[in-house]
């Protein structure tokens, strides 16, 4: 069975590339959201099997929606997605409760790892 993905990200581009390597990978993406306020109304939605989750976004940043995501779900499981040179955010994103990360460009190999090892 595939897994239910959510993707979040402000950049269309991101959320494109993402979700074409996971799909391309035998996942299903069920829904995307380009802030994180939008990304957890959609986790409610659709309560995803995981949730690639952007750092830098507006109206609500992604560490804040994953706390928000984690009040709703303890067990979510939420990958943060980060530009180089983000390594203060990507602690605070492990801290609040993130699995893993992976480092924008975008590695296929890099986001199935992550993705199929946080799934495990």
């Amino acid at each position: 069975m595939a897994n239910n993905i959510l993707i979040v990200d402000d950049a269309a581009f991101m959320r494109m590339m993402i979700k074409d390597i996971l799909v391309k990978n035998g996942f299903n993406v069920v829904a995307e959201a380009a802030d994180g306020a939008q990304a957890v109304e959609k986790y409610k939605e659709h309560q995803p099997d995981l949730v690639t989750m952007d750092i830098t976004m507006p109206e609500m940043d992604g560490i804040a929606a994953l706390k928000e995501i984690k009040k709703i779900n303890p067990n979510a499981k939420v990958i943060m997605c980060s530009a180089m040179g983000q390594q203060a955010m990507v602690i605070d994103a492990i801290q609040a409760g993130a699995r893993d990360f992976i480092v924008k460009p975008f590695q296929a190999d890099r986001v199935i790892e992550a993705i199929s090892k946080t799934l495990a």
